[in-house]
């Protein structure tokens, strides 16, 4: 499983431990990821995704999950993020349409 969050994309990145010499090693930064359980109000279930806490911040701050899928691009989601997208998507225009 990659270390990259399923909803901002947002993966490893690579820096220096710089000693107090000056000495420089190559280590690898990596996105604090949760296992978390988001609720989709459109299609009335849960979802589990494995997602950044940077991720859920944003999820929270845009208005859940079905908002946040919604806006976001494509390239950005997981194979996973994107059918949910595409269900959500569906789903909306039933309710909107009916």
């Amino acid at each position: 499983m990659s270390r990259i969050c399923e909803l901002t994309g947002k993966g490893r990145q690579i820096g220096h431990n710089v000693s107090h010499a000056n000495n420089r090693t190559k280590r690898t930064f990596l996105p604090n990821l949760q296992q978390v359980t988001l609720h989709s109000e459109v299609l009335d279930r849960r979802v589990r995704l494995r997602v950044s806490t940077h991720g859920l911040r944003s999820v929270e701050h845009v208005g859940g999950l079905d908002a946040w899928l919604l806006k976001a691009r494509d390239s950005e989601l997981s194979l996973k993020a994107r059918r949910l997208k595409r269900e959500v998507a569906r789903a909306k225009a039933a309710a909107s349409g009916a």
